[in-house]
């Protein structure tokens, strides 16, 4: 295990979005096929397997085709030649806009990038300075070769300490546990599905919670970026998803006195575009979201960066490259095009908002401060403009090495309060990452 370590915090700045109002033009859902790419009803694993002649089109029709799908001309730069992945998307997160994609509809095995709809679906669950204690049973069930962040039985552990668990290390032992506390895996899978569907995210099947290799379980570029977005609204889920490195309870040990002390133990981020490799630097922006790797999946990747005031996602999916971090390097590329694009290339369809927010009403499992309901922040986040850079911890494990800050009430909201239907839906309170001089963690 490592020692733990004091870690530094990056600087931080922090400022509300704010977009001009745009007609909100959703595009009627579209029923998706079956959630297999073969006739057995499995996913299809290989690399080469080509994708379906007919996907949903969601979003707009071009994101329906298969292929790479871009609006060229004059002063947009050309897309990377040398990125592998089955499917991608690169997008605008805060106007919705998709600025290009290959395949981006095709439904692929996610790995654990469906842990962001694990918390996007329970974070509003749980306190998270609530305590649980393990049990056997809560550990049942979880598949050979899984992720793990170390949980014991009979230890207690606080949602947060579970939480940093699923984002940092993807364990499949917090989601277990996370699932145990929601009335099992099964409720889990359940409700994880409905709020796929609330989400638009019509291209999901769930049939695990934490990602590990199910048959029939599938999700695409497209909807993991909706999902990425959706969970982005939470200022819980933005804090552990961008966090670098934390400290997570031990197991209870006798010391040399016979006195039973616990010690932490360090936990790095596998999310290698925010902490580092030895052949992937930290992308400059980077503020999250989930990586996952599994036999059938490949390694997949959601992520979000920031610079000169353009937020995007990109999304990368099974690059069929069999090189070391080759998911974190083709998405700097694409992160690298979509930056120089934005503003510049005409966009080829667009991200749908949730139902609710569609229909004119509140996104669930957020309240108008952007934070998830029920967890808040557990005392840590810092209110009005205060970001939680700024904020002390109230553990040695909470939001070290942050590379997004959190704040308050800041979710925009028209003069009658309702949700903003009228415009493409926004982020409500991104953050600005300053890069601080000499930081090349």
């Amino acid at each position: 295990m490592p020692a733990p370590k004091k870690t530094a915090r990056r600087s931080l700045l922090v400022t509300t979005a704010v977009l001009s109002s745009l007609a909100l033009a959703a595009p009627a859902a579209v029923a998706a096929p079956k959630p297999s790419d073969s006739p057995s009803g499995s996913p299809s694993a290989s690399p080469s397997a080509t994708p379906p002649a007919t996907m949903s089109s969601l979003g707009g029709a071009r994101l329906g085709r298969p292929g790479t799908q871009v609006n060229l001309a004059s002063g947009v730069p050309v897309l990377p030649k040398d990125v592998s992945a089955r499917s991608w998307i690169v997008s605008d997160a805060e106007t919705g806009d998709v600025l290009a994609s290959h395949n981006a509809h095709w439904r692929l095995p996610p790995a654990s990038t469906l842990k962001m709809l694990f918390a996007d679906t329970l974070l509003p669950k749980f306190p998270s300075t609530a305590k649980h204690k393990v049990v056997p049973s809560d550990l049942a069930g979880i598949g050979a070769g899984s992720s793990m962040v170390g949980i014991k039985e009979e230890e207690t552990y606080t949602v947060h300490d579970l939480w940093l668990g699923v984002f940092l290390r993807s364990g499949n032992d917090a989601v277990h546990v996370l699932s145990a506390m929601n009335k099992g895996v099964e409720n889990t899978v359940k409700e994880m599905n409905a709020h796929a569907e609330e989400l638009q995210a019509l291209d999901t099947h769930v049939v695990t919670p934490d990602g590990y290799d199910a048959e029939g379980q599938v999700s695409s570029a497209y909807d993991l970026t909706l999902i990425a977005r959706s969970g982005l609204q939470k200022k819980d889920f933005r804090e552990y998803s961008s966090t670098v490195s934390a400290k997570f309870p031990g197991a209870t040990e006798k010391n040399k006195k016979g006195k039973s002390v616990r010690k932490p133990f360090e936990i790095q981020n596998t999310n290698r575009l925010l902490s580092g490799d030895s052949d992937v630097p930290v992308y400059q922006g980077i503020a999250g979201v989930k990586n996952g790797n599994t036999t059938n999946a490949g390694a997949t990747f959601t992520g979000v960066a920031e610079r000169n005031g353009k937020v995007l996602l990109v999304t990368v999916m099974n690059p069929e490259k069999d090189e070391h971090n080759e998911v974190y390097k083709e998405t700097a590329r694409l992160f690298d095009w979509g930056f120089k694009a934005a503003g510049k290339v005409q966009p080829v369809g667009e991200l749908v908002p949730p139902k609710s927010a569609a229909q004119g009403g509140d996104r669930p499992g957020a309240n108008p401060s952007g934070e998830a309901g029920g967890s808040g922040d557990g005392g840590k986040a810092g209110t009005g403009s205060k970001p939680v850079a700024s904020a002390s911890a109230a553990d040695g494990s909470s939001g070290i090495g942050t590379a997004l800050g959190i704040t308050g009430g800041v979710l925009l909201l028209l003069a009658g309060g309702a949700f903003l239907v009228n415009r493409r839906w926004p982020l409500p309170d991104l953050v600005r990452r300053r890069a601080r001089s000499g930081d090349d963690n």
